[in-house]
Order: structure tokens, then C-alpha cells, then sequence
């Protein structure tokens, strides 16, 4: 951990890959690490981070709203109970500096999730919103946005050296 928040992981780690744990302890351990990834997301410009990226088991996730990106919002064990209105995004990954490409997404999600006291809510996002949200989940699921390139964009992302490994 730094002074401004938590290392984050970088692709090849195979931590990236793990698939995050569900949260059942809801107690100031837990508010302490959210306000820790909340700080890491905020100083790495990120629209949204996973505690996988971070090394930490736990299914919990931060994003920054597009329209306050000064208010993050926490994300536990959440899961997307509806998508809809689907179209090409580009995406980028704080694990994975300097590799963009388009993935196929959903531009409007409902989510259900918890909040850091174990409150439960369900709530509406569309457009980057939606976007980010699918890309930490995939993240809990350790799932990479460049397992989601075409396979033309993965072969010559291998071929120029961008990726080691199983992209």
C-alpha cells in the first residue's frame, strides 16, 4: 500500500485472473479498504476499479459516476440482473497501460449489489456507467477486457509484444 491508496496490479499477474470471493463481514476493515480503493481509483484517473485489481479477494468494486466523478460509488457483491441497448465502447484498463480496443457492451445495466454497511440496493446505469460497471464485474470474474478484443486485435496485440501471455 502507498501513501495515496493500494499498488495496482499489472497484466501478466495471474491475480488478475482469480474470481473474487463474495463479502460477508461488513465491518470497519472492510470501510477502511473501500475508502482505500475509492483513493487508489481516484489518484490512478480511473473510471472504476476492482479490489482484484488490487490483489484483494473480496468482490467489491468503486466507480466514479460521469456525472459527479467526485462522489464514488461502492459496489459489493454485485451482480447484473438486466442489460440492454448494446453497442461497441472503447475500453482501457489501468492493469493493462497503454492496449485500448473496442468491446461489444451494454449501455444500460440494472445492478444489484451492497453497499460498505451490507445494505442491499438495486439501481439503474446507462452509458459509461454501464459500460465501467461491466468491466469490474469482469474484473470480480477475473475476466480481462482484452479476452473481449476481436481475435484480430488479440493476434496482432501478441504479434507486436503488447501482451504476454493468454490474451
Amino acid at each position: 500500500m502507498t501513501d495515496s491508496g493500494l499498488d495496482v496490479l499489472l497484466y501478466p499477474d495471474p491475480a488478475l485472473r482469480r474470481k473474487a470471493e463474495p463479502v460477508d463481514t461488513f465491518d470497519d476493515e472492510l470501510v477502511e479498504f473501500v475508502d482505500a480503493l475509492e483513493t487508489t481509483a481516484d489518484d490512478s484517473e480511473g473510471l472504476g476499479l476492482s479490489s482484484i485489481q488490487v490483489g484483494d479477494p473480496r468482490a467489491v468494486l468503486v466507480l466514479r459516476p460521469t456525472a459527479d466523478p467526485t462522489a464514488p460509488r461502492v459496489y459489493i457483491n454485485p451482480e447484473i440482473v438486466d442489460k440492454g441497448s448494446f453497442g461497441l465502447v472503447e475500453e482501457s484498463c489501468l492493469s493493462i497501460p497503454g492496449i485500448s480496443g473496442l468491446v461489444l457492451r451494454a449501455t444500460k445495466v440494472t445492478v444489484r449489489a451492497q453497499d460498505a454497511s451490507g445494505e442491499h440496493f438495486e439501481c439503474e446505469l446507462a452509458g459509461m456507467d454501464a459500460v465501467s460497471l461491466q468491466h469490474e464485474v469482469d474484473h470480480l470474474d477475473g475476466v480481462l477486457f482484452i479476452d473481449r478484443l476481436s481475435i484480430v486485435k488479440r493476434i496482432l496485440l501478441r504479434l507486436t509484444g503488447k501482451t504476454r501471455g493468454g490474451a
